[in-house]
């Protein structure tokens, strides 16, 4: 059997009332399907690290951090300088995932190297930020518009992005 518990909060005439949601695919007819039960029994089995000790404990996470570091590197993201007088250095820390195919089945450990940018103060160690982002109108539109002119879509992942960096296939 396998069970499935969800804890968060619901809420109810401006109340936070807290809520239990718990799933065992013996009580769905539909179920055990072998595609959504490899895909929760992968849930139950991987654990995602909230430590770098964790993480380097783990041979996967350690090539999902060597691939990212890798990739920075490539893509010469810093330059070593001096720090003026004064100045703080900003922080980094690891972000860890797991990324999971169309039928459940895990593809890869993902790890990002990030920025703790939280700790930057605005009008003194920056002016300005810049973030693109599509909004869903868009994207909708785009969608209706390859539908309608019968336009290939292709859908790719992209490791690493970068402002300024070469896009290559």
């Amino acid at each position: 059997m396998i069970c499935l518990l969800l804890l968060g909060k619901r809420s109810k005439n401006a109340l936070n009332i807290p809520y239990i949601l718990y799933l065992t695919l013996c009580h769905l007819k539909s179920f055990p399907q072998p595609i959504e039960t490899s895909f929760l029994i992968s849930l139950n089995t991987i654990s995602i690290p909230t430590t770098i000790s964790e993480a380097l404990s783990n041979e996967n996470w350690k090539q999902a951090m060597n691939v990212e570091m890798e990739a920075l590197e490539k893509n010469k993201t810093w330059d070593l300088v001096n720090l003026h007088a004064g100045k703080k250095s900003v922080g980094c820390k690891w972000v860890f995932n797991l990324k999971y195919k169309a039928d459940g089945s895990l593809e890869m450990y993902k790890a990002w190297l990030v920025a703790k940018g939280y700790t930057q103060t605005y009008g003194e160690d920056y002016q300005e930020t810049f973030a693109p982002i599509s909004k869903m109108n868009t994207v909708i539109i785009l969608l209706s518009l390859a539908t309608n002119y019968g336009w290939n879509l292709q859908q790719f992942d992209v490791k690493n992005a970068f402002l300024h960096g070469d896009l290559e296939k």
